[in-house]
């Protein structure tokens, strides 16, 4: 992972307005759940610690697998994430989740039915224009 003090406020939100229709729902999720935790204040150093470390992973322009790879450019930022989010998990409360679940809306629109993420795109699925203020 990366030193947490590569992490920045502005990165991280650039990094998702740019990013976030091309990384998909899925880790723009996982990332958005780690920033809300590391809002709270009764999450512990050692946990903000892992989360800033990953997302100022996330956020780094050279990564492992660059972003701009089709297909598979994300997969080492999705990996990094979830990697923190099992190390955080007690971290992550309901209130957490319904913050970030709640803000994918704003972005992408209604909640996705679970069945309906995991079946992958379809011929029919449309491109999104994300704006994040």
């Amino acid at each position: 992972m990366a030193d947490s003090s590569h992490y920045s406020e502005k990165g991280f939100w650039e990094k998702l307005k740019r990013f976030a229709t091309q990384a998909g729902r899925d880790v723009v999720e996982k990332v958005l759940m780690l920033y809300y935790a590391a809002q709270r204040p009764e999450t512990p150093l050692w946990a903000k610690t892992v989360i800033y470390s990953a997302l100022a992973y996330f956020i780094l322009p050279t990564d492992a697998i660059p972003d701009f790879t089709p297909f598979i450019g994300y997969a080492d930022d999705l990996g990094t994430v979830a990697a923190a989010l099992v190390t955080v998990a007690m971290c992550i409360t309901p209130d957490v989740k319904q913050s970030a679940r709640q803000k994918l809306q704003d972005w992408f629109g209604e909640d996705v039915p679970e069945a309906a993420e995991n079946r992958g795109p379809q011929s029919s699925d449309t491109i999104r224009v994300i704006s994040i203020d």
